[in-house]
């Protein structure tokens, strides 16, 4: 409605309309949240009480069946029995009260009169019990005990979620009512335990998309209303339902961030506004929320187009000094969508991802990266690198297309967590084409090395971004001694002298270089560092961006839809 207002209508009224409209869908939004909370709360209670219930049901049949008397506070009435070995008569009968297996002052069959008779090891002969039904009616009050208090722990557990699950009065649901409605969720998740422990955490995307499969429609809205968080983050899950699931998630995340006074959450809250505000947006090509949340520099992942539909995916690891803040939100994002619309225009069926799902590592001063080069270890992208992995065995598995064309981008320190991935057993899972984009290098030397086969491993080096010329570590380290010996001119040879040929980065073998043996395609030389005014690596950021690169956009484009064999081809550094 708000939409066609917008549309079609233009007008004070119309706007306030659809102000009120806004309005309406977001207190609807929080309605539905809580409303499946309740319904997964009231859902876990009745299935919890199942098995008590039935213990309870089994032992009040075998009671009936032998004719006992089973008492409001359930003990059991049994009749005279046996025969009393001094007098010939039966041995009369009595009450027995349940044991409900806990050693509390509440427990009405902690009795000190026929406590040592009823739990006397079976080695010793019960040879003071003449009355047959006295073991048997102990025995259905003790199953009658235990069955009541589980129902009772279960009732009180579920109680007490149940009691936190209240709205303030008003009509105004924002980010303190998200927070609220976050400690709800935290509640129902405590109260509702036996949910979580048929989560397939540690199982592989395929058996993932199996076990959501297998489920009810019941059981999939409870899991979505109580963990929308693990749902949205689940490999192997379809696009459809993660991206639900996150932007379920994504309110609740904004609303615990809001409540935090750091520096950590408010950064990572305005990279979450900025995303919401995109998904609000109703952005073209549609944006589906893979996943999000606030661990270590925050996660997010955002595809443009539905992977799950889509012939062609590809997904890019951004690098060095990415995290989730507004800058990530607004920039990353675009390059995503710049993929996907470049893509399109030469396959609709195309879909592009920004994958956030590591630490990146962060620079001390994000304007100095030349200066800070020595916090570049591997150890965060070999850590990056089975989640990456994992992520592409999930697009792998739930697209609908059966083999689809799948791409991994990795730009700048990303190229480097891509390298990683590669090197994990089996590869990177589904992989066609890797692009490698501003790389200072991937950990392997050979392009053949990276599993898919040099003819499909792409590289994009604009002759001024400097991190794509970063020394070898052994070059940077003789230049250095070379500089307090010589000067600057001593820097140099001795640097020239430790990388002959001058096709060794900081990670390994330049990918442009023909030693690497990647296709490289043409991309605009680029601003250069400080001389054009621009800071000191604006052409590290270009790659993607048609309006600065068309050339390299075009040839990203191609690489992804397919089109490879169409690409403009570079000569080799």
């Amino acid at each position: 409605m708000a939409g066609a207002l917008s549309k079609t209508q233009e007008s004070e009224s119309a706007r306030s309309a659809v102000r009120r409209l806004k309005r309406l869908e977001r207190n609807y939004h929080y309605i539905q949240t809580e409303s499946g909370l309740i319904r997964s709360a009231l859902h876990g209670l009745a299935e919890e009480l199942s098995a008590p219930r039935r213990q309870l049901r089994d032992a009040l049949d075998d009671a009936a069946a032998l004719s006992y008397a089973v008492n409001t506070d359930g003990s059991i009435d049994y009749p005279a029995g046996g025969e009393n070995m001094t007098t010939g008569k039966k041995n009369p009968g009595g009450t027995a009260v349940g044991h409900n297996g806990m050693l509390t002052s509440g427990n009405a069959g902690l009795g000190p009169s026929d406590s040592y008779l009823r739990y006397q090891p079976p080695s010793i002969p019960h040879i003071f019990i003449a009355n047959p039904h006295q073991a048997k009616a102990q025995d259905i009050a003790d199953r009658i005990a235990r069955a009541l208090r589980e129902a009772q722990e279960i009732d009180a557990r579920y109680s007490s979620a149940l009691h936190k699950l209240k709205a303030a009065p008003g009509l105004t649901v924002d980010t303190k009512t998200w927070a609220d409605a976050a400690a709800d969720a935290e509640a129902v998740r405590t109260a509702a335990e036996y949910l979580s422990d048929d989560i397939p955490y540690e199982k592989s995307a395929t058996e993932r998309m199996k076990w959501w499969e297998g489920l009810s429609q019941e059981q999939r809205e409870e899991y979505m209303a109580v963990y929308p968080d693990v749902i949205g983050n689940l490999d192997g899950i379809p696009a459809e339902v993660r991206d639900a699931a996150n932007r379920e998630n994504l309110q609740l995340l904004m609303g615990k961030l809001a409540g935090q006074d750091d520096e950590k959450s408010r950064t990572q809250l305005a990279g979450l506004a900025e995303i919401d505000r995109q998904l609000a947006s109703g952005s073209k090509p549609p944006m589906f929320l893979l996943g999000i949340g606030d661990e270590g520099n925050g996660r997010a992942i955002v595809s443009f187009g539905n992977p799950d539909t889509a012939r062609n995916v590809s997904a890019y690891v951004p690098g060095l000094g990415t995290a989730l803040d507004e800058d990530f939100a607004k920039n990353d994002l675009k390059r995503a969508r710049d993929t996907a619309i470049g893509a399109q225009a030469y396959d609709s069926s195309s879909a592009s991802i920004v994958w956030l799902g590591y630490d990146a590592p962060q620079l001390p001063d994000r304007e100095s990266l030349l200066g800070n080069v020595a916090v570049m270890g591997s150890d965060r992208a070999e850590k990056g690198a089975p989640a990456y992995n994992s992520f592409m065995d999930g697009l792998d598995v739930t697209n609908r297309n059966g083999d689809p064309h799948l791409t991994a981008i990795g730009h700048s320190y990303g190229s480097r967590t891509v390298g990683a991935a590669t090197q994990e057993a089996g590869g990177i899972p589904g992989a066609d084409d890797i692009i490698l984009l501003g790389s200072p290098g991937v950990g392997v030397d050979r392009a053949e090395d990276l599993g898919v086969g040099k003819d499909h491993v792409f590289v994009g080096a604009a002759e001024n971004d400097p991190v794509s010329h970063l020394p070898s570590k052994t070059e940077a380290a003789v230049g250095a001694g070379g500089f307090f010996v010589g000067g600057p001119m001593g820097s140099y040879v001795l640097g020239d002298f430790a990388d002959k040929g001058d096709d060794d980065l900081w990670f390994g073998k330049d990918p442009a270089s023909e030693a690497f043996g990647a296709r490289r395609f043409v991309v605009d030389d680029g601003p250069r560092p400080f001389i054009d005014g621009q800071g000191p690596t604006p052409a590290h950021s270009n790659y993607f961006n048609p309006q600065k690169d068309q050339v390299s956009a075009d040839n990203v484009a191609r690489v992804v839809s397919g089109n490879s064999g169409d690409i403009k081809v570079e000569r080799y550094r």
